[in-house]
């Protein structure tokens, strides 16, 4: 059938953007994403303590810092419902590219703040208030991206080329960690007094690429019938908390589980590492490079598997192996031996990339197209909000708690594992999921 060519919204009618062009899309926003995030966790665990809030005793300093980095999550619900409502009444194209103007201009900034020394107080307000507003765009930028690819890929392997979103995230993960023990290396003074900016500055490079590609591509098919059709939710987030609660909810239980096992693998354990354990930083910077490596792959394999076995079993495998692998987690890092930490960190990452990756596209399959980037966006925030941006800090806090010793740390780790596999089980089974079925036949297709 012949498509018309009548422009709508400065796009044609029925264009298709090729699959592999919106996959680069969506994951490149990934990536930056996780560097960004990353590497600003890092400087948190690493150097923010004396940089930013000298004043304090050195665990205080800690726990200060880390709290900067649970800003970033707070205002993350808040970007979900700004870029959820517009990306579900404009579309998810213009919000991704917003999304990555904000996110690069404040990441960028942080790289040219005064410290403490030289501004006092306004250092560590700017510092936060940088990280709210990074915070804020990146509440957008997931689920978003997911749904760009989700919406493009036929039904039988949506779960695999969903797969490569959430792969993105240890790509950035291995970028950040490198870059920071790239600068890491230099000595200690230059280090703190120039060297730590430059992962922040660098960041520009991956938003005007990000930009780039992001500009080259149409909206979905899915959400232009929509458009066509002029059945756009007025008010998104609302529809869909009044419709469909329990679906949310149990999307941020997942969110929650995955993002908890997660940062506290990768933020938590530079300073329980280095500080409690004595461990070299650049040990546990080289261990989650590793870890990456091999989640990045694993994603991609355990997102195939949804597609043929369910999302469901997948997540729940995942969530209960995390669980499981707590206390060895903490015993192995406790010998101090380089291979054992890699391995423990390793296998943690495996285990919670069997969640994060399958949940990617289980968002986007729980909900309907008019209110996909809403509900999808706002049940993932939700979750990683807390399970993202306070576990390191509860983390740290409860490590204080008991005197060091790490068991209390492990028995939250099952905890939020088992919350995860819980949830996913009160889910339905979304593979399959006809991605149009609440929006009318459009003229044009």
């Amino acid at each position: 059938m012949e498509q018309s060519v009548e422009r709508v919204g400065g796009e044609e009618r029925g264009e298709r953007t090729p699959l592999g062009r919106v996959i680069t899309s969506s994951v490149v926003g990934n990536i930056i994403e996780q560097f960004d995030f990353a590497i600003y966790g890092s400087m948190a665990a690493l150097v923010f303590g004396p940089l930013f809030f000298p004043e304090f005793s050195q665990l205080a300093g800690t726990l200060a810092a880390l709290a900067t980095f649970a800003v970033g999550f707070v205002a993350r619900p808040l970007g979900s419902i700004f870029f959820g409502h517009y990306g579900d009444r404009i579309g998810r194209k213009s919000m991704l590219v917003l999304c990555l103007l904000i996110a690069g201009s404040a990441t960028f900034l942080m790289g040219v703040l005064p410290t403490y020394a030289a501004i006092g107080i306004w250092a560590p307000v700017l510092l936060v208030t940088l990280r709210f507003v990074q915070g804020f765009s990146f509440g957008g930028e997931y689920a978003g991206a997911v749904l760009m690819v989700a919406e493009y890929a036929p039904p039988e392997r949506r779960g695999f080329f969903s797969g490569f979103v959430p792969a993105g995230s240890p790509v950035g993960l291995m970028l950040a960690n490198g870059t920071v023990l790239l600068v890491a290396l230099m000595p200690r003074e230059e280090f703190l007094a120039w060297g730590w900016r430059l992962p922040f500055l660098l960041s520009i490079v991956l938003v005007a690429i990000g930009l780039y590609i992001r500009l080259k591509i149409y909206e979905t098919p899915a959400f232009r019938r929509v458009r066509e059709t002029g059945t756009e939710a007025r008010m998104p987030i609302v529809d869909v908390l009044r419709r469909s609660p329990g679906r949310v909810l149990l999307a941020g239980g997942i969110s929650f589980g995955f993002a908890a096992i997660f940062y506290i693998t990768i933020i938590f354990l530079l300073s329980y590492g280095t500080s409690q354990l004595g461990i070299s930083g650049n040990v546990l910077l080289i261990g989650t490079i590793i870890g990456a490596v091999f989640q990045i792959a694993t994603i991609l394999g355990f997102n195939a598997l949804s597609d043929r076995v369910g999302r469901r079993p997948v997540i729940i495998g995942g969530a209960l192996v995390s669980a499981a692998f707590a206390f060895p987690f903490f015993w192995l890092l406790q010998t101090g031996v380089p291979a054992l930490v890699w391995l423990a960190i390793t296998v943690m990452m495996v285990s919670s990339g069997a969640i994060y990756g399958p949940l990617a596209v289980l968002l986007a399959e729980l909900f309907g197209t008019r209110l996909r980037y809403s509900g999808a966006s706002i049940g993932y925030q939700l979750g990683a909000t807390v399970g993202g941006g306070f576990s390191p800090l509860i983390a740290a806090s409860i490590l204080a708690w008991s005197g060091g010793g790490p068991w209390p740390v492990a028995l939250y780790l099952v905890v939020v594992g088992l919350v995860a596999a819980a949830c996913t089980y009160l889910l339905t089974e979304t593979v399959r999921a006809d991605m149009l079925e609440d929006v009318p036949a459009a003229s044009y297709e």
